[in-house]
């Protein structure tokens, strides 16, 4: 019954999610289940205010990463407002061109890439980027839903948990419990990125010759009407070197501070450097900014429900971890007859797939599973690694709150949506994966 238990907790949150109810409400009702069949104290899990109730859970996880969420909001923000995204999407497309098809979808690629990999949430650049991609599309007359490939390769694979130094919050979260750096295990990461890039550029390739041979057109499997006379909004150009230069200062100074810094600024870095990439942004982009308080404002409020709704799907998984039905799942894994480093990375996806965020699997596995791993012996740099991809791997589920965000934005359907969603991000990040625990194992 606590293991059926369980099991109906996570088929509720995915259920009420894929009804599009938000997290902050689905998590504590399919917590509600979980509780109850595993005959633990309701009050001491909802009113409680010890560690371990749902509420301390929550705010715990807000606590320790409230700056990272609004900081990177705020500099989302200024870059958005002010027209330097757009001045750099403008810039990769004039030079890739637009006349190939599959050179739309490289540009849109490559935009993404830049984008996160410089620190822009990856909600923040499917806003930005999912606009200028449907204007493209729809010029060249590609398939809309194949504009899943180059959105989620760019915003949700390398730059989330592969690529040594990115800023995103899955490459922060395991510092804290391991002392690494966000450039932990450097070479086998650079390599798992090449593998994890060139898996995806082939399928982009693969699926859009599929969608030519099969004579798909913009609307096909989209409910996006065409609209020929919608343009690309123009703004207030700037130049190019300029609008970059944030997201590139805020990526060497990670860089110098993960490889030479010492303790602290190894921790920390990312804080310094968040902070000095928005004030870059203030000092070069003020004059196209309309109003610099409500850029800040807008900032500040954009990354409240982010971080909370997370907070919210790691207090669930948290719970979820201590109930007595999951010791016999958490023995099972245990238990495979697979190298330690196998049997984290299967954990730390099962988390993933759990909660529906990779951010919140790594705040669930990170605290209780840390210590286990490091006392049989594995090399902290491999295990923050491979929690961090692992935690990626099951990214795009129905339950997973960006894949529900890029639905609405898109106006695809879950059905015309998920297909590329799952093959491009879970197939490129396990083969990622898969480079990684071969270099561990044989280290």
């Amino acid at each position: 019954m606590a293991i059926l238990g369980i099991l109906l907790g996570i088929l509720l949150i995915i259920f009420l999610s894929m009804r599009n109810i938000s997290i902050l409400i689905a998590a504590p009702l399919a917590t509600l289940v979980v509780v109850l069949f595993n005959q633990m104290s309701l009050t001491d899990l909802y009113l409680g205010t010890d560690s371990q109730s749902f509420m301390a859970l929550l705010v715990d996880y807000v606590l320790k990463y409230f700056w990272i969420f609004l900081l990177g909001s705020i500099l989302a923000n200024l870059m958005e407002t002010s027209g330097a995204t757009h001045s750099i999407a403008q810039t990769i497309i004039v030079k890739i061109g637009t006349d190939n098809p599959y050179n739309i979808l490289l540009a849109i690629f490559l935009i993404s890439f830049i984008l996160t990999y410089g620190g822009i949430s990856l909600f923040v650049a499917m806003f930005a980027i999912i606009p200028l991609a449907r204007v493209l599309f729809q010029k060249a007359n590609i398939s809309w839903h194949l504009v899943q490939i180059p959105l989620w390769l760019g915003i949700c694979t390398v730059t989330m948990t592969i690529l040594p130094g990115t800023p995103s919050i899955q490459n922060i979260i395991p510092i804290d419990y391991l002392q690494t750096s966000l450039t932990a295990a450097l070479l086998p990461s650079l390599v798992a990125s090449v593998v994890c890039i060139g898996f995806g550029l082939w399928y982009m390739k693969y699926a859009l010759n599929k969608s030519i041979a099969a004579n798909q057109g913009f609307t096909t499997l989209s409910t996006q009407p065409a609209t020929s006379t919608q343009e690309i909004p123009q703004k207030a150009q700037i130049a190019f070197w300029k609008s970059i230069c944030p997201l590139v200062v805020l990526i060497i100074i990670t860089f110098l501070g993960s490889l030479f810094g010492n303790a602290f600024m190894r921790k920390n870095v990312i804080y310094f450097a968040l902070l000095i990439a928005v004030l870059l942004c203030i000092l070069l982009f003020y004059k196209h900014l309309p109003s610099l308080s409500k850029s800040l404002n807008a900032g500040a409020s954009g990354a409240v429900l982010p971080i909370f709704s997370t907070a919210a799907a790691v207090a669930f998984g948290s719970i979820v971890v201590r109930a007595s039905g999951f010791e016999a799942i958490q023995q099972f894994i245990f238990d495979l007859p697979i190298p330690p480093y196998f049997n984290l990375g299967l954990l730390t996806t099962l988390m993933s797939g759990i909660t529906g965020s990779s951010s919140g699997a790594l705040g669930i596995v990170m605290p209780n599973y840390a210590t286990y791993y490091l006392d049989l012996g594995l090399n902290p740099e491999f295990i923050h690694r491979i929690t961090a991809i692992g935690s990626n791997i099951l990214t795009i589920v129905p339950q997973s709150g960006v894949f529900i965000t890029f639905i609405g934005i898109s106006k695809l359907t879950p059905k015309t949506a998920f297909k590329e969603s799952f093959i491009t991000v879970f197939c490129s990040t396990l083969l990622a994966q898969v480079v990684v625990l071969a270099w561990a194992l044989l280290s």
